[in-house]
């Protein structure tokens, strides 16, 4: 099993391109079911969370042709099989995403449950919710969603919670529904806004993506299109944190600063100096770093994605600082990890207070889950000595050679089996 080993004490520098939002790409491939013509996508990023939904995909009926390291058409002409199988959505709970589609278009879908990170409940049954709201006869047996429809009408759907996948999977189905579909209390992430233009595209009817209420008149199909892939904000902030952790100064390239406007804002009142331009940021060194509070929310603000990094962060600056998660409940698995290296952290329920600053030293750790992989590596950044980062699989998932992107701007990181 792989693991990264990490010498740190080196200050970061230089020019990366950002990858394409993992979190974008997987509903837009996603949305290869919904039409028999040609899809091609541009930007995806090369992570084991794209794979797995390809080989998913593959399984439905769907032939994907590489074009080149980051572009794919895909074309879905006939749909083979209505059932996505517990050997694949257990390894992504994004799997789910194929449901929309699926009863939208097929008029059945078989799904297993899905599983994924262990951060916390994220129940599904919003997106089942809705498309029940669209007219879907759901059953749960056996660990598998079952979803059947002659065809799916419009609808007013609210979410109880704002929801990303199910947003995004509500958006997808009601897009082949007979009428109109109102989504009330829907997503905002730039990942929803991406999805919905893509569909646009594809000749889908969408109005008010990137508002808590979106409007969708039905369509009879959808056809091909090409679409490009936004740039991955989490990647973006991953790597910001990891300049700032280390005292470097690093420019990103082929970013929107807009869909990190609360992460900035943050590091800003940190102390950081920072740039931005028309699809760049700069980042300079602002030490000392001042602690701040910060509080994980739904977008636009603080992302729970950049949580665990920005706890990283705060573990280096003076003062007191407390991270309240709102998101999920079980997000701070990766504390006991940073105690080892010597981080001061009291937890109390769903908030996390960190003292500041303390030295971190080189230990052997164990990443649970992807974004505390990404966490672990920045702090192995931050200390002195040798850190040895396990099961870092979690964090192929989502990050593309994140480590071969770091060595490029100076550090000293190496994956090893």
């Amino acid at each position: 099993m792989d693991k990264l080993v990490i010498e740190g004490g080196s200050a970061l520098s230089g020019t990366v391109r950002v990858s394409g939002a993992k979190n974008a790409s997987l509903p837009a491939l996603a949305a290869s079911l919904l039409t028999g013509d040609e899809l091609r996508l541009d930007n995806v990023p090369d992570v084991r969370d794209v794979s797995t939904l390809l080989q998913l995909l593959s399984d439905l009926g769907c032939r994907a042709e590489r074009l080149g390291r980051h572009r794919w058409a895909l074309s879905t002409t006939k749909i083979l099989s209505h059932e996505a199988p517990w050997e694949l959505v257990r390894k992504m709970r994004a799997s789910v995403l194929v449901l929309g589609p699926l009863v939208a278009r097929h008029g059945h879908a078989r799904v297993s449950l899905p599983g994924g990170c262990a951060i916390g409940a994220r129940p599904i049954d919003r997106h089942l919710d809705g498309l029940e709201r669209l007219g879907a006869e759901i059953k749960l047996e056996h660990g598998y969603i079952e979803a059947r429809a002659d065809r799916l009408r419009g609808a007013e759907v609210t979410f109880e919670d704002a929801t990303v996948t199910g947003t995004e999977n509500v958006m997808m189905a009601a897009c082949l529904a007979r009428g109109t579909t109102v989504l009330r209390n829907a997503a905002r992430e730039p990942e929803v806004v991406d999805l919905a233009q893509l569909l646009i595209t594809m000749g889908a009817r969408i109005d008010g993506h990137g508002t808590r209420t979106i409007i969708i008149e039905g369509v009879d199909e959808l056809h091909g299109a090409e679409h490009a892939i936004i740039a991955d904000r989490i990647e973006a902030g991953t790597l910001l944190i990891a300049a700032a952790i280390t005292g470097g100064r690093v420019t990103l390239e082929g970013v929107e600063p807009a869909h990190l406007e609360a992460v900035l804002a943050r590091l800003r009142q940190v102390g950081l100096e920072l740039e931005c331009g028309k699809r760049w940021m700069r980042l300079g060194n602002g030490r000392p770093l001042r602690a701040h509070d910060m509080v994980t929310e739904p977008y636009p603000g603080f992302p729970t994605d950049l949580q665990a990094q920005y706890m990283v962060l705060m573990t280096q600056a003076g003062g007191v600082s407390r991270i309240s998660e709102q998101i999920f409940e079980h997000r701070f698995m990766h504390v006991p990890e940073l105690e080892r290296m010597g981080a001061a952290i009291a937890l109390s329920g769903h908030v996390a207070t960190i003292e500041g600053p303390t030295p971190l030293t080189g230990a052997e750790v164990t990443a649970s889950d992807l974004r505390a992989s990404a966490c672990l590596v920045l702090a192995g950044l931050a200390a002195r000595g040798t850190t040895v980062v396990h099961r870092v699989y979690h964090l192929d998932r989502g990050y593309e050679q994140l480590e071969s992107k770091l060595a490029a701007l100076g550090a000293r990181i190496e994956r090893m089996r």
